[in-house]
């Protein structure tokens, strides 16, 4: 068992707390993961992208090279785009459809996702609206990790676990609306596969 995952976006919108709950969960799992992040400006909506390997046998490097990754997520569409290299013929973009505007001349996301559709595997969710409908705009990033699980070959109560490991310590709320964003992330992925 292998999944390598690029996660994408921008700083500010979540991306290290989807690694470290990935990474609770693979380790809950008695798998091996290995972790790469950059971090672009991130503190003034720069882009950060973090490299996750997760394996059942060990890991050699923290890089996933071009063409192999099984999945892309990415919490803002134009950095979806940028990744697209490194995904492999048979992985799965999974992408946020609300753009993070922190450009002037940030392209029209009509033409972001006409380019998205192109793909074989794709999902396109508004984890914006999910996360605000479940009383938590915050929390978008955690429904876009939900809609990357069918994909990822770490059951969802690991997962589960690893949200209230990583979000426990802001209280019951936080962690009861993280798992509410996470299943909507998952049954919207569930059933437009």
């Amino acid at each position: 068992m292998k999944t390598d995952i690029i996660l994408a976006g921008v700083g500010g919108q979540g991306i290290l707390s989807i690694a470290s709950i990935l990474g609770e969960a693979a380790l809950r799992d008695n798998l091996f993961i290995k972790q790469a992040e950059t971090h672009g400006m991130s503190q003034r909506g720069g882009a950060v992208v973090s490299h996750l390997r997760i394996s059942d046998n060990e890991i050699a490097s923290d890089l996933i090279p071009l063409g192999s990754a099984e999945i892309i997520l990415s919490v803002e569409p134009m950095e979806a785009l940028r990744y697209l290299p490194f995904l492999s013929k048979t992985g799965y973009l999974v992408t946020n459809t609300t753009p993070f505007d922190n450009i002037v001349n940030y392209p029209n996301v009509e033409d972001i996702l006409n380019e998205i559709k192109q793909l074989s595997h794709f999902i396109a969710i508004d984890a914006d609206k999910i996360a605000k409908e479940i009383g938590n705009h915050r929390a978008s990033n955690v429904v876009m990790l939900g809609a990357a699980t069918p994909f990822i070959q770490i059951s969802p109560e690991k997962i589960e676990a690893g949200i209230v490991h990583v979000f426990q310590k802001k209280g019951d709320n936080i962690v009861q609306l993280n798992l509410k964003a996470f299943r909507k992330g998952r049954a919207f992925a569930l059933k437009h596969k």
